[in-house]
């Protein structure tokens, strides 16, 4: 059975490679009646995404971001998601302004040190394929695929970009608990993305994230097994968290991504996170 709820999406306002009125008209090809825009740092692509929404009767979109924190005692990053964003808010937008800059400044750096390496890479080719939006590694990889120095952008971020990576630069990032208030502050629901992938010691930090505001988590993520999703569902029922989910679709046309409709959370979930827009 198809999943009617996709709660995390990417677009060229970021690391995706579909424009934001693409990915609605997929979705609504997919059968999606419901579904989030979680683009890195910005909003920049929902105004263009709510107009193509319009043109569909009985789907919608919900304003949503993502955004990088870390977490104490050196457990490494976390990514927050939010949902039901205030996107007209200029304090908000002038803070995602700056993580975009730090975002651009990170990238040059790391373009560099490939460079130094020894790679044949442009900066000028990266900003062309981030199409204007968020510049981000993703865009790097796929400067680095087209020169044919690897297969894939998984390979090149196993190799050179990822955390352990040869041309890694780190960037400055937020407490979960400045993320979690950033999100509110706008009216916006937080929730904890993709824990069974990226987060150390979740049981261990739960209790704090809830204390610090969080209302949801990932429960349901394309890659998850039947055994992480039970393990998720429990704690989510534990903390009284809302169970969200997603693709985390960025039309990467690899093999394995798996395409919108493909997993996400019930229609109940979007009920509770409405009962709790502020």
């Amino acid at each position: 059975m198809p999943a009617l709820v996709d709660l995390h999406l990417h677009t060229t306002a970021s690391d995706g490679r579909l424009a934001p009125e693409e990915l609605i008209r997929l979705l609504v090809e997919r059968g999606v009646k419901v579904a989030a825009i979680t683009d890195h740092d910005s909003t920049e692509g929902l105004r263009a995404a709510i107009l193509e929404a319009q043109r569909h009767p009985g789907f919608e979109l919900i304003c949503g971001i993502e955004l990088g924190a870390v977490l104490p005692a050196e457990d490494g990053d976390v990514h927050m998601l939010g949902y039901f964003l205030d996107i007209n808010n200029s304090a908000f937008q002038s803070s995602l302004m700056t993580f975009r800059d730090g975002r651009v400044e990170r990238a040059r750096g790391m373009v560099e040190n490939l460079i130094r390496i020894g790679f044949q890479i442009e900066w000028e080719r990266v900003i062309e394929l981030a199409q204007g939006g968020a510049i981000a590694r993703p865009h790097i990889a796929w400067a680095l695929v087209e020169k044919g120095y690897f297969q894939s952008v998984q390979e090149a971020f196993d190799r050179y970009l990822g955390d352990e990576g040869m041309a890694y630069v780190g960037r400055t990032k937020l407490t979960t608990e400045k993320a979690i208030n950033m999100i509110r502050s706008v009216g916006g629901v937080p929730v904890l993305a993709h824990p069974a992938r990226y987060v150390s010691n979740l049981e261990k930090h739960l209790p704090m994230l809830k204390r610090e505001g969080l209302a949801g988590m990932e429960v349901y993520y394309k890659d998850y097994t039947i055994e992480e999703v039970s393990w998720l569902q429990r704690l989510s029922y534990q903390y009284d968290l809302i169970p969200c989910g997603g693709t985390d679709y960025h039309a990467m046309e690899s093999s394995d991504e798996m395409l919108p409709g493909t997993v996400g959370p019930p229609m109940a979930s979007i009920k509770r996170l409405k009962s709790l827009i502020s």
